[in-house]
């Protein structure tokens, strides 16, 4: 899971990378006010990816499990998200896994059998190690956007990019944890959802009806524009004749320039972290004031009929 999640954020912002339009950029003669709207917006590649990346495969595997996963691509896949989580650098997403175990005294299941001594100074070395990393991302990003240097929109502050970063990077997160909170609280018996009446009329609102398929498409435009959005601010954009970000080598430059550090940013940040807190407080992430709005916003998002 941890794997899987950084590969489709990176993929995420691959495609960002691939669709982002020049400014004044024309195409089949539109008027200029048209392609600015649908290219230099984003809004294009997002629906795009929408509708063709995220909801053509989930509705495929939800109605064809089996064929969906029996195929030599997913295994690679598996594989490849494996690998991205032995390498560590998602790792200080164990240090929030860990803070959390504390404070509800719940331990943390594990199939693992005990790690030896060697392995367990090669995890702690990836945890911080990894944790160094997430605090240099932000380093390196929040310098790029008071320095003008990322794909942001021209003439948005740096202290609104940095505002509505914060702000995005919640909401995804919330969107995140929801799912998760919504299928923890079914195993909770219902007298005692009836001491938490926010939390049971969130997931009564959920469950309604054909509520839950809509809110689970509009939850995922919801997820996919935002974290296109978030692509956009942090992803940084140097030109070989501007000076560098904290003066590194243009080689590493071009490295923050494929924005990796802005998806480990938001792996972290705005996706995991708030699972595990969704996972290890599913009532009282329910009982959130806000939870109630953001899934009436992918209720109506789902009911516009874009997708």
């Amino acid at each position: 899971i941890v794997g899987r999640q950084f590969l489709v954020v990176l993929v995420v912002f691959a495609i960002n990378l691939a669709g982002s339009t020049d400014n004044g950029t024309t195409v089949l003669g539109l008027p200029t006010s048209v392609t600015d709207a649908v290219l230099g917006s984003g809004l294009g590649v997002i629906l795009i990816t929408i509708m063709l990346g995220q909801l053509t495969s989930q509705v495929s595997a939800a109605s064809c499990m089996l064929d969906f996963i029996n195929n030599h691509f997913m295994l690679l896949t598996t594989y490849i998200s494996l690998g991205i989580e032995m390498s560590g650098v998602l790792h200080a997403v164990y240090l929030v896994q860990y803070f959390f175990s504390a404070v509800t005294g719940i331990g943390i299941d594990s199939d693992e059998p005990p790690r030896s001594q060697t392995a367990s100074l090669f995890y702690w070395f990836r945890v911080f190690a990894s944790s160094a990393l997430l605090v240099f991302a932000f380093v390196v990003t929040v310098s790029a956007l008071f320095q003008g240097k990322t794909t942001m929109w021209g003439g948005v502050p740096p202290a609104v990019s940095i505002v509505l970063l914060i702000f995005l990077m919640c909401f995804v997160g919330m969107m995140e944890g929801l799912q998760i909170a919504v299928f923890a609280v079914l195993n909770i018996p219902g007298a005692e959802m009836e001491n938490h009446k926010r939390a049971a009329q969130t997931c009564q609102l959920i469950l309604e009806g054909k509520n839950l398929q809509s809110f689970l498409i509009g939850r995922q435009m919801c997820v996919t524009i935002s974290m296109f959005l978030v692509a956009h601010i942090t992803s940084c954009e140097v030109e070989s004749d501007e000076d560098t970000i904290l003066g590194v080598s243009r080689s590493v430059q071009l490295v923050f320039n494929t924005g990796i550090l802005g998806a480990i940013i938001t792996t972290i940040v705005a996706s995991l972290a708030w699972r595990i807190m969704a996972s290890s407080f599913p009532i009282a992430f329910l009982s959130n004031p806000l939870i109630i709005y953001c899934i009436h916003l992918c209720l109506y998002m789902e009911a516009l009929g874009v997708c």
